[in-house]
């Protein structure tokens, strides 16, 4: 696979390049310089590195292609034109064609990917696609595009998941609507935009420099900017000095003022952006946050504290402030205050849980909200950013040795390893300093060694006797009926009724427990022992704030009964669609809550589960409002290493994802479907179906949502809810993220993870594509 397809001067060469051990390239690249740099390589979804034994030929139909070890197809050439392959040539300027009798059936000129060199002409409705990184060929977030309405502009892209990216707004454009004709990269290194009578619209390059004495690229990186770049040749042998690329010049000037109105900026999310001295921008996290990925660093930051409490201004006095000058996050504002003093600001700031920070600059105060986007840090800017953090002893951190499962009493295993508590300690230091002074060093060694034995037989035995911590949070008691009966006054007070089972408030002594929940199936048949099983299965092997708790059962004879832990506010469904509604940050909350639960089900737990029956009525709320996912009667387990399951309908109408009715299996993307449903509920504070509806054209929840997406008119959607639509930019991100929870096709839909990231801004919503109408 190292063999190459030279041009006749040799500046050239295509062929496969090996990039790692083991994994190629197909390519074409300047071949007479050692830095052997590439530019062209197909146009390949994803990944675009193959393995040893892939080949590229002319196939037995006529197609050019690329094949991987076992023959299977990769790419095809898309060949223009009529007529049959009799040659293929490898020019000096850098082009490979394929040439029939007639005509140039294809040519890598016309197909780019992230470079462009002299001679070469981008024509209307071409582009070039940035890489993901500078050793990632695979695609990148930026876009170079010749649209075809004569406009040059780049545009960042959304990722769709690996498989489809969807254009945001551009960052920079050339305003040339309906007179841009060409991109140029001309043979003396004049790089311009040009009309169609050849007259230069707008210039990228400065001043022309000679093919004959430089090797030229004109890249789109993969930051986003468009450079020029030279390499001296040889003269006579004598090589000229500096021998590497330089720069020329590039486009835009700073990439770091990008402006997305629906997106991140140049760095991602909660990052900030900075121009390098070396003309190349760096992304760097504010204090008290950290990249999502060290080895990705445009992938933006998150918070590495938990987030301000809203329920009263007691949390306020847990937090700080960094500060650092010449920063801002425009496009995150949602207050302003002029006249006031630093002092003010900060206060200000500290006593609202909905500000991240502030920038005070000249006695005017503006507060911005998370997700912080198009960060940048600019001397120009001015001004103090006063970045609200949580104190370092109130700071969240991931869990120590000390304090995880296997821990005794507290200590971590470390801590017993000579002794269990401070008087073992200080009996053992007395014993060691009377042996270094008066024993020989081997005795020393047995006694420690002695010490060290009789302590983990101590420690083993006290583990033996106390219950795991594992089996203290599944283990489940165990009721009469008798118990149950009088615990809830012979089933007097009803809190709610299902399909096959009824819940009843109850008062039982259990713990720090006393209202409970009891839930009692009805029929005794054979689908409500599996819903028992199921749910005793399911919810006794669980345990995170978003889900309900399971406390007990009973399974005596004919009567299944669950006792839960009481939720004082009931179900979401009666507190979204009766008179007392949640206001906007609450409901924000719930959807953020059960996002959460959701992941912990589907990613986090022993055994995936699949709840089958997401909707308002089985989101409980408790004392603070924070919702706590329940009934699990119709959870699916899937085994380890298992992605779907075949089984009956299960599910409420209007929240059952189309596969089921398809009789195909169903995945964990059938509960994402049932949260695309629930999160346009919240937002609207209305059911999914609403029959009586004036307008038919909102009858359907979820087309009328569509519609207003689209139309640019989603504060339609809350037009009587103030603070939602001072809001608007969140109910738009929910919109679209509820738009891509409920795609007729699983795999489009994203995972409860990544919904969780987008709802909570740490990653980017990209465009939604078009959905399929809703029948219910």
């Amino acid at each position: 696979m190292n063999s190459s397809w030279r041009s006749p001067s040799g500046d050239f060469a295509f062929g496969f390049q090996q990039i790692r051990a083991g994994e190629f390239l197909l390519a074409i690249w300047f071949d007479n310089i050692p830095e052997k740099t590439i530019i062209w390589s197909p146009p390949i979804d994803g990944e675009k590195l193959v393995e040893e034994g892939s080949k590229i030929q002319l196939s037995e139909d006529g197609q050019f292609r690329l094949t991987d070890a076992r023959g299977e197809k990769l790419w095809d050439a898309q060949l223009t034109g009529s007529g049959n392959v009799l040659y293929a040539a490898m020019f000096d300027t850098g082009n490979f064609v394929l040439v029939s009798q007639d005509s140039n059936l294809w040519e890598s000129f016309n197909q780019p990917t992230d470079t462009i060199v002299p001679t070469q002409i981008m024509k209307r409705d071409s582009k070039l696609v940035a890489r993901y990184a500078e050793k990632n060929y695979s695609r990148g977030r930026f876009r170079f595009l010749m649209q075809g309405d004569g406009n040059l502009v780049f545009y960042v892209t959304s990722f769709l998941w690996d498989t489809v990216d969807l254009i945001n707004r551009a960052y920079w454009a050339s305003n040339t609507v309906n007179q841009g004709y060409q991109f140029v990269f001309n043979q003396s290194g004049y790089i311009y935009l040009a009309d169609n009578n050849g007259s230069i619209l707008y210039s990228f390059t400065s001043k022309e420099t000679s093919s004959t004495n430089y090797y030229q690229r004109a890249i789109l990186e993969y930051d986003g900017v468009l450079r020029h770049y030279v390499y001296p040749k040889t003269t006579n042998g004598i090589t000229r000095n500096p021998m590497n690329w330089s720069m020329q010049g590039s486009e835009p000037s700073n990439i770091c003022d990008i402006k997305e109105t629906q997106g991140s900026g140049a760095c991602g999310y909660n990052s900030y952006c900075s121009f390098g001295d070396d003309q190349r921008p760096r992304c760097e996290c504010p204090p008290g946050y950290s990249f999502f990925d060290p080895d990705d660093k445009m992938r933006g930051c998150k918070q590495d504290f938990i987030s301000q409490d809203c329920n009263g201004n007691q949390d306020a006095d847990n937090f700080e402030f960094r500060d650092k000058l010449n920063m801002d996050w425009p496009g995150t504002d949602y207050g302003y205050f002029k006249d006031v003093t630093e002092d003010w600001c900060r206060q200000s700031c500290l006593t609202d849980c909905f500000c991240s920070l502030a920038v005070f600059k000249d006695g005017e105060c503006t507060m911005k909200k998370f997700p912080l986007s198009n960060g940048r840090m600019d001397p120009n800017l001015g001004g103090k950013t006063l970045i609200k953090i949580r104190k370092e002893n109130s700071t969240y951190k991931s869990p120590d040795k000390g304090s995880r499962e296997g821990s005794i009493d507290g200590r971590s295993r470390e801590g017993s390893t000579f002794g269990s508590n401070k008087e073992d300690r200080s009996t053992l230091i007395l014993t060691l300093t009377m042996l270094l002074s008066g024993s020989s060093f081997l005795d020393l060694v047995l006694l420690i060694a002695t010490l060290w034995l009789v302590s983990r037989l101590c420690y083993w035995k006290r583990r033996m006797l106390q219950p795991s911590r594992a089996n203290q949070g599944t283990s489940l008691r165990s009721f009469t009926y008798k118990e149950l009966e009088e615990a809830t006054n012979k089933f007097k007070e009803e809190l709610g009724k299902g399909a096959c089972s009824t819940v009843y408030r109850g008062v039982i002594d259990i713990g720090n427990k006393n209202m409970v929940a009891i839930k009692k199936l009805d029929k005794i048949m054979t689908e409500s022992e599996l819903e028992f099983q199921a749910e005793i299965s399911a919810i006794s092997k669980t345990n995170h704030k978003n889900l309900v708790q399971l406390l007990g059962f009973c399974n005596e004879g004919q009567h299944r009964l669950l006792v839960y832990e009481y939720m004082s506010n009931g179900s979401l469904a009666s507190y979204l669609f009766g008179n007392l509604r949640p206001n906007w940050y609450q409901r924000a909350q719930i959807a953020f809550g059960t996002a959460r639960g959701l992941v912990y089900l589907h990613e986090e737990c022993s055994n995936q589960i699949i709840h089958c029956d997401i909707k308002p009525q089985n989101i409980l709320l408790d004392d603070s409002l924070t919702a706590r996912i329940s009934d699990f009667g119709l959870a699916k387990l899937l085994k380890t290493g298992q992605t779907r399951t075949v089984t009956a309908i299960r599910g409420t109408k209007g929240y059952v994802a189309p596969e089921w009715f398809k009789n195909k299996p169903v995945t964990i993307k059938v509960d994402v479907y049932s949260f695309g449903i629930l999160l346009l509920e919240l937002i609207c504070c209305r059911k999914s179906f609403e029959q009586d509806s004036e307008d038919e054209n909102q009858m359907i929840l979820a087309d009328w949502a569509y519609d207003c997406y689209e139309e640019g008119r989603l504060y339609l959607l809350v037009q009587e809810d103030e603070e939602a639509i001072q809001d608007i930019n969140r109910v738009e991100r929910f919109v679209m993220i509820a738009i891509w929870c409920i795609q007729d096709d699983p795999s489009l839909r994203p995972t409860m993870k990544r919904v969780s990231q987008m709802l909570e801004g740490a990653v980017e919503v990209p465009r939604p594509p078009t959905i399929s109408p809703v029948n219910v």
